[in-house]
C-alpha cells in the first residue's frame, strides 16, 4: 500500500527571515500596512466604511458639531476599520484551514461579522446622539 503524497497546503518548511530592526523595521512595518490596506480594499464593506468618514464629517461640519465630535467619530472610524480588518483576517484564516464548509468556519466568521456590527451600532449611536445634541434630527 501507497502512502499519499501531503496536501498542497502543507508545503515544505522556510527557514526564518532574518530579523529587521531599527529604521528598516519602521519601514516594513508600513509596507505591510499599506499592504493590508490594499487587501482591505478588495472588500466592499471596507469600501463603504472609508466612504462613509467624509460623509460623516461632512455633515458633522455643516452642523457645527465641536472639536471633540470629529475627535470621537474618526476614533470611532478607526476601530472600526481596525475590526474590519481583523474580521477579513478571520474570513482569510478559515478559508486556508476549512475550505470545505464546516460548524467552526461558520461560527468563526458568524463572530468576527458580529464584532464589525456593534462597531457600526457604535458609530450609528455616536453619530445620531451628536446630530440629536446639535438639534439636526
Amino acid at each position: 500500500m501507497t502512502q499519499k503524497p501531503a496536501p498542497s497546503s502543507h508545503r515544505e518548511a522556510r527557514p526564518r527571515p532574518a530579523r529587521i530592526t531599527g529604521l528598516r523595521h519602521l519601514w516594513a512595518a508600513t509596507t505591510y500596512s499599506l499592504a493590508g490596506v490594499r487587501r482591505l480594499w478588495g472588500e466592499t464593506a471596507f469600501r463603504h466604511e472609508v466612504l462613509a468618514l467624509p460623509l460623516v464629517m461632512g455633515l458633522f461640519a455643516a452642523s457645527g458639531a465641536a472639536l471633540w465630535h470629529f475627535i470621537g467619530a474618526f476614533v470611532l472610524w478607526a476601530l472600526l476599520v481596525a475590526v474590519e480588518a481583523l474580521n477579513t483576517a478571520i474570513e482569510e484564516l478559515v478559508d486556508h484551514i476549512s475550505p470545505d464548509w464546516s460548524v467552526f468556519a461558520r461560527n468563526a466568521k458568524d463572530l468576527g461579522s458580529l464584532a464589525v456590527m456593534c462597531l457600526l451600532l457604535a458609530n450609528g449611536a455616536f453619530i445620531g446622539a451628536v446630530l440629536y445634541t446639535l438639534h439636526v434630527v
